[in-house]
């Protein structure tokens, strides 16, 4: 789930939490917003925390390729 999927799980579960009054037999919909808000906060924490690595480490290193090629005329 990338940066995008987080913003409209956490904003999924803000609507069903806090925006509708729907009433399911059996299943308590306050619970359902909260955990797609949560779910959606680690996500993004998650990437956040993967991206921020990414950029710690791969902005410093220089890699250099050296190619070596070798030619046999049939000597």
């Amino acid at each position: 789930m990338g940066i995008g999927g987080c913003i409209i799980a956490f904003a999924l579960g803000a609507i069903v939490t806090f925006g509708v009054n729907w009433h399911v037999h059996g299943v308590n919909m306050d619970v359902v917003g909260v955990i797609l808000m949560v779910a959606g906060l680690l996500g993004l924490v998650t990437y956040a925390s993967i991206f921020r690595r990414r950029r710690v480490y791969g902005a410093g290193r220089i890699e250099e390729v050296v190619e070596e090629r070798r030619y046999n005329d049939g000597l």
